[in-house]
């Protein structure tokens, strides 16, 4: 995970947000111990509350994520749902989203959630064509990104937001010769994003980069 500001203030900021409860913390102890190459594909917790704070403060019912890991976004998104809301998690892993099942268990949201283990892009497609989604957040494979984006802009409602994550690449979206497929899948979208009629959106410098689009 990207530290774009000073370790100090990213310290500062955490212990000015509001503390994560011992659901989270054990959550993200556990995926720290049980995949420590994959841990840093974890949202951060002050990012974590920034999308509670979104989704109540967009009035959210009807949610969507894409890229579900181990559960820890999925439970910031449905705390901040009511309680007859429900957010569609899309993921493709049987192992980490086995992890996810057990503290949405714990953090009593189970019921809100629906996880769907196939190719987000699919599941997606299979959604009804009217705009009802009232939120959404994609953090997943970034050579998707602009697939998720095309098939979820159609299907929100005006007024509705979707929530980009990592779209500054560690920086690496600044060199237009960058050869990772991610980073300019992720240049792409960005570009994408700010021409889009159909939307306004602000790029925020949250640890590696969070883009808020919301439907005109």
């Amino acid at each position: 995970m990207a530290d774009i500001i000073d370790p100090a203030i990213n310290h500062y900021v955490l212990t000015h947000s509001s503390p994560a409860d011992p659901v989270l913390r054990d959550l993200a102890a556990e995926t720290t111990r049980s995949f420590p190459g994959a841990a840093g594909m974890q949202i951060s917790h002050d990012e974590g509350e920034l999308l509670t704070m979104l989704v109540r403060l967009t009035g959210a019912r009807f949610a969507v994520e894409v890229g579900v890991f181990t559960g820890y976004s999925a439970i910031c998104i449905a705390r901040g749902l009511p309680a007859d809301g429900r957010l569609l998690a899309c993921d493709v892993s049987p192992e980490w989203t086995a992890v996810a099942r057990g503290y949405w268990e714990r953090a009593g949201v189970a019921d809100r959630i629906d996880l769907r283990l196939a190719p987000a892009v699919e599941t997606l497609r299979a959604l009804p064509g009217e705009a009802v989604i009232d939120f959404a957040f994609i953090d997943a494979d970034k050579t998707g990104y602009p697939d998720y984006y095309a098939e979820l802009v159609p299907r929100l409602r005006p007024g509705g937001l979707i929530v980009l994550d990592n779209v500054l690449r560690d920086g690496r979206v600044l060199d237009p010769a960058a050869q990772d497929p991610a980073d300019q899948a992720i240049r792409r979208i960005n570009d994408l994003v700010v021409a889009d009629e159909r939307v306004d959106c602000v790029m925020l410098p949250v640890r590696d980069g969070v883009t808020l689009i919301r439907k005109r």
